[in-house]
């Protein structure tokens, strides 16, 4: 062989070696996860529960899922042990679980798939009910209502009311049950619906004693302001009344901006009504740091309306987004990257339900029907990548104060070098249940963030979430409670001045404290001296079956 010829060969070889060492590294990006991550525990320490080994009254065993052993939850930073997992099929299930939590003397949480990111579907040493068991769907067309189990997830219901009815306000995507997004009062794309609160006609509620209520604007009033967005703390939801709406069809829209014409834009978007649907994203490339922002809405047209809604598929290029989303995390290069792709290519092979070719008249708009572009389980954000995790925070800012919050947040960022993955922002109205994190108008501020399974990830992940939370109150806005603990006593207070009355209304409704989770337990005790609330009267209550 030549001496050319040798140094081809080698060069080859170099090539096939670094072609086989970038596809060794990409290959776990994108690869699907083999199941729940669970990382490590870093939930504060709580008090010994005082339970009893003998119970003073003899009561049947709950059919145990997990006896022992650990939960965790979507921040895979929250592995707890407890007593036990519990999956009940039917309302006597839940009433078994209960009446031997009370025998016992341990605490209660109720959990869908725990996409809260602080124990709030778990306490230490307690049971877990596991709702998903409970998913059962009924829809009304007449009536335009769906009943559905506290465990039904939002995809099977978009499933069962496709391709007449979607639902009304829901979160904007489809992997959360219901009974977990009432607990939280989530809201999603529809910045005229509110969040699920506005759409619930009313739910079934266990009572700690076991007695079955319903609850709603009319009936029980107090409870359902408390359940709602009360974090399991009040009952167990076994079933909700929901409103859905026609399956209309929209023309998506998108348009680039800079963040301060933010405001303006939304103006003309809400003083439109054929918008049914819209949010928007901001730039996290390094150079246009929440500086550039995407502002998409989807558009009804009424001679849209008599086109054909083709059946719920799943998002497609699970791998490809997976793999974008985990490069975004590695450096700004990829970063970059990301952003100048959803400018410039992701409209341009977005997936049309409603093809182009049947808009009368649209051009190139892209027709979806109402349930697509909520029907996303988000399978891309999932991943098996060791020593890392994503994190979600939300932050509720007065309308008139998002751009300073903005300007606000982008300097934070920048000095704590946060690795921010995706920021958005949507619209939630005044919002009156008992624990609002929407007394006035705002902005939803969303940001998904990447850290460290390591100590020193998780002081840098609490000294970012602490400036965000001042920053927040700064502005006169509140941070959401679903998330990481890592806020003060103090801090919750300033944001929610009303949380002493929330845990004393609790206590009225629950005095023996059977309903728990790790967020209640880790803030309760700083705001005990206010005394219980007296628990209103009850109507129609009835012993569970």
């Amino acid at each position: 062989m030549t001496a050319r010829g040798r140094r081809w060969m080698a060069g080859g070889s170099v090539l096939a070696l670094t072609a086989t060492g970038i596809a060794a590294w990409v290959a776990p990006l994108a690869a699907d996860p083999v199941g729940p991550k669970d990382c490590t525990g870093i939930l504060p320490p709580l008090p010994a529960i005082d339970s009893r080994a003998t119970p003073a009254i003899t009561v049947a065993e709950p059919r145990w899922s997990q006896r022992g052993g650990t939960v965790n939850d979507a921040s895979c930073l929250s592995r707890t042990a407890v007593a036990g997992v519990v999956r009940p099929r039917s309302e006597a299930d839940v009433a078994t679980a209960l009446a031997y939590a009370r025998a016992h003397r341990l605490p209660v949480s109720a959990a869908g798939v725990k996409h809260s990111m602080g124990g709030q579907a778990f306490r230490a040493g307690g049971i877990v009910l596991d709702m998903r068991g409970l998913a059962a769907i009924r829809l009304d067309e007449a009536a335009r209502t769906v009943t559905v189990g506290g465990g039904a997830t939002w995809h099977a219901i978009q499933q069962a009311v496709h391709p007449r009815f979607a639902v009304k306000a829901m979160q904007s995507t489809d992997i959360f049950s219901v009974g977990g997004s009432i607990s939280v009062n989530a809201h999603g794309m529809d910045h005229r619906a509110g969040a699920v609160m506005g759409s619930l006609r009313s739910v079934r509620v266990m009572l700690a004693d076991g007695r079955i209520v319903t609850a709603s604007r009319d009936e029980n009033a107090d409870l359902f302001r408390h359940v709602v967005g009360g974090y399991g703390l009040f009952g167990v939801i076994v079933s909700a009344v929901l409103d859905v709406v026609p399956n209309d069809v929209y023309r998506s829209e998108r348009r680039l901006i800079d963040y301060r014409a933010f405001p303006a834009t939304f103006a003309q978007i809400a003083a439109d009504p054929a918008v049914g649907l819209s949010y928007v994203h901001l730039s996290t490339a390094p150079a246009t740091l929440l500086q550039e922002a995407l502002v998409y809405a989807y558009r009804r047209f009424p001679e849209d309306q008599a086109l054909a809604r083709a059946p719920l598929s799943e998002v497609a290029s699970t791998k490809v987004r997976r793999l974008t989303v985990n490069l975004a995390k590695k450096n700004d290069m990829f970063k970059s990257l990301k952003w100048w792709s959803e400018k410039h290519i992701e409209h341009r092979i977005e997936t049309c339900t409603v093809t182009r070719a049947q808009a009368q008249g649209s051009g190139e708009a892209c027709l979806v029907a109402r349930n697509d572009p909520m029907h996303d389980s988000v399978a891309y954000l999932f991943n098996d990548l060791p020593g890392e995790t994503d994190i979600l925070h939300e932050y509720f800012v007065p309308r008139d104060r998002i751009v300073p919050f903005i300007d606000g947040m982008r300097a934070i960022f920048r000095t704590q070098d946060a690795n921010v993955v995706n920021a958005s922002i949507r619209a939630v109205g005044v919002e009156d249940n008992a624990l609002s994190y929407a007394p006035a108008p705002a902005f939803s501020v969303v940001l998904y963030l990447n850290q460290p399974t390591t100590a020193d990830g998780t002081a840098r992940m609490r000294r970012l979430t602490s400036d965000l939370i001042d920053l927040t109150a700064a502005q006169g806005g509140r941070f959401f409670l679903p998330y990481q603990l890592h806020y003060t006593p103090a801090q919750l207070e300033r944001s929610y001045p009303e949380i002493g009355a929330f845990f004393a209304a609790k206590r009225g409704w629950d005095p023996d404290g059977l309903f728990s989770n790790t967020w209640y337990a880790r803030y309760a005790p700083a705001f005990a001296k206010q005394p219980a609330a007296i628990r209103p009267s009850i109507t129609s209550g009835a012993p569970s079956a």
